[in-house]
């Protein structure tokens, strides 16, 4: 897809996600990642329903701004991401209520932000890691994100809100929404003990669909924290 395209795209999914309520103002921010290994990446301050394709800010491989307006202060939490994992070229991060609910709550698991609530939660956006709050900006959310060591592909930053990686845009936004409506139905149904997904569903939905859980990892012998 080409250079223009991909600006369209941003710009046409911002739109989207801003329009449902899920990211409030100026708030949250979209990158890409380039095929020269450079990106493209939401300019801080601007809403993602009112982009405009040619002053979104283009970055070198060495995160140098080559064009467009300001970037987005989260560049350190994006450039983390896209370091640690491979596979990763767009990444998502909002300010979705529900989302950001969730990382206020006492009992969640910092390794497993959510239950296996639903199969498209987990076949989406896998499991979900929660880090530390750090004000937005702070170089030392990278390496928090690194301290994650590419396991999960969706974040949820305490105080603030998601970001998740996809091997597309799109796969990113569905995988974003996803994790907000799962947030959702875990604040839906607190202590009203639901049913969540029991192992063998879960080991069964990792086998029928190839999917690489942080919890799945000592299948081969890695340490799955």
């Amino acid at each position: 897809m080409s250079e223009s395209r991909l600006r369209e795209e941003i710009c046409r999914y911002g739109r989207s996600l801003f329009e449902r309520g899920l990211t409030p103002g100026s708030s949250g921010n979209i990158s890409l990642r380039l095929d020269d290994g450079g990106w493209l990446v939401t300019p801080t301050n601007a809403s993602l329903g009112f982009l405009d394709p040619a002053r979104i800010s283009r970055l070198d491989s060495a995160g140098r701004l080559v064009s467009g307006d300001k970037p987005t202060k989260e560049i350190p939490l994006h450039a983390a991401l896209y370091e640690s994992r491979g596979s990763a070229r767009a990444i998502v991060h909002l300010h979705s209520t529900h989302a950001v609910a969730l990382t206020m709550l006492p009992e969640i698991d910092p390794r497993a932000a959510l239950p296996p609530m639903t199969p498209y939660y987990l076949m989406r956006a896998g499991e979900t890691a929660l880090v530390p709050y750090y004000r937005p900006g702070d170089p030392a959310v990278a390496d928090a994100i690194r301290g994650l060591a590419g396991k999960y592909s969706s974040v949820l930053l305490a105080n603030h809100g998601p970001v998740v990686a996809g091997d597309s845009l799109e796969a990113a936004v569905f995988a974003t929404e996803e994790l907000e409506e799962t947030a959702r139905l875990y604040l839906l149904l607190r202590n009203l003990n639901p049913r969540y997904l029991t192992p063998d569903q879960v080991s069964d939905l990792v086998q029928n669909f190839g999917l690489d859980l942080p919890s799945h990892h000592d299948h081969d012998g890695h340490d799955h924290g």
